[in-house]
């Protein structure tokens, strides 16, 4: 049941009708979410509202309606997600009496917490949720939201009314939202460009946390703390004293096994069901996974783009030849690409700035012309140790980790000093003697990085520096930055072995803020639904106990799915370098995004608006303008701020939008 729910919990003693026209305002916003069936309901005494939009994926009829009611009246519930097992459940439900007027996995929720209280009920569940559930028994609402954070969930007080719901917008529509901006939650922004959990952009706005709940009662006045019914430091240390004791033959048996029940469980629909492919190792692997499962050809989606270098479209096609899929490609151009720049603030809601949220928007749009929903390789780099980081920290910790800081700092500025574009015509040339998985993709970015880690202090310091993209003090000058998982040593996941660590540390604060986040947002503006089966517990679990030897070896990340790819695909098909979703996004800032870039980081518009260091600003856009180096990802962030302050003192930003100018900031 993929929805969005909007809510609000109201003392003001105003009656029916007004706290109607409120939660109907609110509920509109999210029409995109669900397209299929929207609802609210009102208790005036309680000052209770809860709204949702519907997109119907299990039971079409109208006994998916929300929100829904529990068959003895007690609680009421506004819920965005699916529950895979909601079969398994629903038949231990019946087996203890309850009986059910439709097939949902709404009323299987509800009929979980009726009989276990909510947090056996959480315990219970496998999915992707987020919810809102009024009892009305003992007067308590509740939120909660799934383990790692796939569906959101924003809320807080507003004038006296608390405020919830699964967009941003959908808060700012209600008329007692002022829309502070919070500095610190900029500052956070701007070091990882993204507003990491529990902050938002906005003071007193939070986003709940994954894998936890919170309960406020019907006369409390703060925030209560979110209480974990799942703890991922518990989870790790659990594999960590338990860690996989078989060969790496079985631990690819062992990934197959979990990985067919996981696809097999997010198969069911009623409605079509595709997968988005990239022609990467976790594309493929799910797609492959799905094919072996399916009657006929599975649907499978690309989007690539004119630019050679960063098209993945012909090794998606290979992919897809190979397995026998019903394949559908869209090649677009920059001019194509660019046109989805202006909605993105009204998409994301808040700064957010990883540059693939463009393509990852155009594949959604895609698949959404075809199916409702698609399954997507999400989470295969966290969890099985893709990323270079893995494999560049502790090789360069070994190799430099001794040699005195300033010696260290010395080389840095040295690599520095060489122009990107000659680094990679340097790479070019070597390319024919090297083979396919050492061709980098934009080598003079990877020597800036490299350039950045070298004079770190420890390794947990250069996974910092390989992960910041501000310093915030340089750029939010007036901001404080707040600690979080990521800042506080003190807080990082437990275990000696720095891959480990890094790996875990990433699929608890990238995952869910960055990739799942962009994920959700873009196909929820496409009304489509996304299903990840990486992020299966079970397959959480498995990842987290095997020793990072088994996931990482010369180089190579990701080695129990590249074994079990080594089954199905022929070895040419494998063998490539990591591409990410990538835009060519330094060539258009240098072109046509120059004039929309120039305007919004006019010294005098970041002067006026008092919040970002000019100097700083104005000197990684000069930079960029004249090739000493390639700030494109540092300037993104800086443009994706400035864009969604615009979007802000816009109110005529298209449908689903009421929008103010921000009441103020917080120093």
């Amino acid at each position: 049941m993929m929805c969005g729910l909007v809510g609000f919990l109201d003392r003001s003693g105003r009656g029916a009708d007004e706290l109607g026209v409120d939660i109907d305002s609110m509920t509109q916003t999210l029409l995109h979410r669900g397209p299929d069936d929207g609802g609210t309901w009102i208790d005036a005494e309680s000052g209770v509202g809860l709204g949702s939009r519907r997109l119907a994926i299990i039971d079409l009829s109208e006994q998916g309606h929300q929100p829904m009611a529990s068959a003895d009246g007690r609680f009421v519930i506004a819920y965005n997600g699916e529950l895979y097992n909601h079969g398994k459940l629903r038949a231990r439900l019946e087996a203890r009496g309850h009986r059910f007027r439709g097939h949902s996995d709404t009323e299987v929720l509800l009929g979980s917490v009726a009989e276990w209280g909510v947090r056996e009920a959480l315990e219970r569940f496998v999915g992707m949720f987020a919810f809102a559930l009024w009892d009305r028994s003992d007067r308590t609402l509740v939120l909660a939201r799934d383990r790692m954070g796939e569906k959101p969930l924003y809320y807080g007080w507003a004038g006296g009314v608390f405020l919830f719901g699964s967009e941003l917008k959908a808060l700012r529509t209600h008329p007692r939202f002022s829309g502070a901006l919070d500095l610190d939650a900029i500052a956070l922004f701007f070091r990882h460009k993204y507003i990491p959990t529990p902050w938002s952009v906005y003071v007193g706005i939070r986003k709940l946390e994954p894998g936890t709940f919170l309960t406020l009662h019907g006369s409390a006045s703060g925030l209560p703390d979110p209480v974990p019914y799942w703890d991922w430091r518990d989870a790790v240390s659990r594999s960590i004293a338990t860690p996989f004791a078989g060969s790496a033959e079985e631990a690819v048996d062992r990934l197959e096994e979990l990985l067919s029940e996981s696809v097999r469980d997010r198969l069911v629909s009623d409605v079509p069901v595709g997968a988005l492919l990239s022609g990467g190792i976790d594309s493929s692997a799910v797609v492959s996974t799905m094919q072996e499962q399916a009657s006929g050809s599975v649907r499978t989606f690309t989007v690539g783009f004119e630019d050679h270098a960063l098209d993945e479209s012909v090794h998606a096609k290979r992919v897809a030849a190979h397995l026998g899929t019903d394949h559908t490609e869209l090649i677009v151009s920059s001019t194509e690409a660019m046109r989805v720049i202006p909605e993105l603030p009204q998409i994301y809601d808040e700064p957010f700035a990883d540059s693939s949220q463009i393509p990852t928007y155009l594949i959604s749009r895609l698949a959404r012309e075809h199916v409702t929903v698609a399954l997507s390789g999400d989470a295969g780099d966290e969890l099985f140790g893709g990323y270079n980081r893995y494999t560049w920290v502790p090789a360069i910790w070994r190799s430099t980790g001794w040699i005195p800081r300033p010696a260290r700092a010395a080389m840095a500025s040295l690599l520095t000093s060489i122009r990107p574009d000659r680094w990679e015509r340097v790479i070019r040339r070597l390319q024919p003697v090297l083979p396919p998985r050492l061709h980098p993709r934009l080598p003079g970015e990877k020597m800036a990085k490299l350039a950045a880690s070298l004079p770190a202090s420890s390794p947990e310091a250069m996974y910092l520096r390989l992960v910041t993209h501000w310093e915030p003090a340089t750029i939010v000058p007036s901001a404080h930055e707040p600690l979080t998982i990521v800042t506080d040593p003190s807080r990082w996941p437990p275990g000696s072995d720095i891959r480990h660590r890094m790996m875990v540390l990433d699929a608890v604060t990238y995952l869910p803020d960055d990739i799942l986040a962009k994920v959700d947002r873009a196909s929820m503006a496409s009304s489509l639904e996304v299903r990840v089966p990486l992020l299966d517990p079970e397959i959480v679990a498995f990842a987290w106990s095997l020793p990072p030897s088994m996931k990482i070896s010369d180089g190579r990340g990701k080695l129990p799915l590249r074994g079990l790819l080594e089954r199905r695909l022929p070895s040419e098909l494998l063998e490539r370098p990591k591409m990410g979703f990538g835009i060519p996004l330094g060539d258009w800032l240098r072109g046509p995004l120059r004039d929309w870039a120039e305007d919004l980081l006019d010294a005098k518009r970041l002067g006026s608006e008092g919040i970002l260091d000019q100097a700083s600003a104005r000197s990684a856009w000069s930079d960029h303008l004249s090739g000493r180096r390639n700030r494109q990802y540092e300037l993104w962030d800086v443009l994706m701020l400035e864009a969604w302050l615009q979007s802000q003192l816009d109110p005529a930003r298209g449908p689903n939008t009421t929008l103010r100018p921000p009441a103020g900031v917080r120093r």
